[in-house]
């Protein structure tokens, strides 16, 4: 048996969790996988892993923890001692786009995981590299997506229509988007921008009264929090994917677009680059830098053959990240 620990927190929208689309995934190879855990109470949530570890700890063949960068970190830490502890083979899920500075903060707790795990997983070069930099034998197997749950849209022409899709967070700096609108506006006065997610830190009231004082609120439309379906479904109605953060790995998001035909204008931090090859898959531009993202969307607007070439290439490369091309990976390690 297989116990996977990570976050199995029900969804509002019901999305399915990454953890779930990879659980159904290896069962459907023949693996008897648990998950844990779905509590929303985090002392309970990490007394629920412990115990599953120790409850099962007979039967369990391999143990993966999902592992970010932040508090999530702790409850790595905490279930892959217990693993030393009654001598099961655990393995890291890399997920945390600030991992690399993790890396740095708690060295000698990254030891204590990393260095005693059966394998580490990386679902980006980007991690592979730091983690191997610091010594950590690392396995890059990517992010799945099942591509047929995709429906990839051919664009005979690209509109300034803009689609976010991230959390209101400040490490994402969705006001940015905002300001790319603004500046979007003086030379397409019909730019639209919708912004998807929900809110993690007031920065969804930041960036309304931002679209206030720049008088571009009748061009934004503020969505919330949608289902998966629900905004791959909106998408069919922009043509340009905007991502403004200042921190990131793989995002699954990010992915997604480029699955569904948009072409993706991101910022050039972290995972970033090892997923979209600049001028090829996809536009990269310097964080924090609204010019250049300005320029980029118009250059897309312009450029209509060479930018339907960009879509189709990185149509191709999230083709490559389909379960048919990743379990060969996963069944080798387990």
């Amino acid at each position: 048996m297989i116990l996977y620990i990570g976050n199995n927190i029900k969804s509002k929208t019901n999305n399915v969790t990454y953890m779930m689309t990879l659980s159904n995934l290896l069962k459907g190879e023949g693996y008897e996988l648990l998950m844990t855990s779905s509590r929303k109470n985090q002392v309970l949530r990490i007394l629920e892993m412990l115990l599953s570890i120790v409850k099962y700890r007979k039967s369990i063949r391999y143990i993966l923890i999902d592992t970010y960068s932040t508090r999530n970190f702790y409850y790595a830490l905490a279930c892959s001692q217990l693993s030393r502890l009654f001598n099961l083979k655990y393995i890291p899920i890399l997920h945390g786009g600030n991992l690399p500075s993790r890396l740095n903060s708690s060295a000698k707790f990254c030891d204590l995981i990393f260095k005693y795990s059966y394998r580490n997983i990386a679902p980006s070069n980007y991690l592979k590299d730091a983690f191997e930099n610091k010594g950590y034998e690392t396995i890059f197997i990517p992010n799945v997506l099942e591509i047929n749950n995709y429906k990839f849209k051919k664009r005979e022409e690209f509109t300034p229509k803009l689609l976010y899709v991230r959390a209101f967070d400040k490490i994402y700096n969705p006001q940015m988007a905002v300001y790319v609108l603004s500046e979007l506006l003086k030379k397409h006065p019909s730019a639209k921008l919708c912004m998807v997610g929900p809110d993690k830190d007031g920065s969804l009231q930041e960036c309304k009264n931002l679209a206030l004082s720049l008088n571009v609120s009748e061009s934004i439309e503020f969505k919330g929090l949608l289902s998966k379906i629900e905004w791959h479904k909106l998408s069919e109605e922009f043509d340009i994917f905007i991502n403004t953060t200042n921190l990131d790995n793989t995002p699954v998001s990010v992915m997604e677009a480029m699955a569904l035909g948009l072409v993706v204008v991101s910022t050039n931090v972290g995972g970033i680059p090892y997923l979209i090859n600049n001028g090829f898959e996809g536009i990269l531009v310097a964080p924090n830098n609204t010019d250049r993202m300005t320029v980029a969307i118009d250059n897309i607007i312009i450029n209509t053959e060479s930018t339907q070439q960009l879509v189709l290439s990185a149509r191709k490369k999230i083709e490559s990240f389909d379960w048919s091309k990743v379990k060969q990976s996963w069944i080798d390690i387990l």
